[in-house]
């Protein structure tokens, strides 16, 4: 099987491996996935603002923007070690959370 080509972005000093960075994501516009996390790496500074040290439930498009969408409430295994994660409430999982500009291109 052949390995999926990525990208490495700079993002506050950090290196973040983008997988699939020629996926379309919103197709009609011509926007890729490397186009949406250089989006998210430029308003970072603002959205960490409002969320920065919050669990988070992130909501996936793996098909795209078009595609079916779904709710991921626990942080993937394995995340870069910079990532943020705790336990909430003395559950098992663990949430993520931002805390850093890169967060948004991982």
């Amino acid at each position: 099987m052949r390995k999926a080509r990525q990208a490495i972005l700079e993002i506050a000093g950090r290196e973040v491996v983008i997988t699939n960075p020629d996926k379309p994501f919103f197709p009609q516009a011509g926007h890729t996935k490397l186009h949406l996390v250089k989006y998210y790496a430029a308003v970072a500074e603002g959205a960490l603002r409002g969320i920065a040290g919050r669990p988070i439930v992130l909501k996936r498009y793996v098909d795209g923007a078009a595609g079916e969408p779904f709710f991921q409430k626990r942080a993937p295994e394995p995340r870069p070690e910079w990532s943020c994660a705790f336990r909430r409430g003395g559950r098992r999982e663990r949430s993520s959370c931002a805390t850093r500009h890169s967060f948004y291109g991982w």
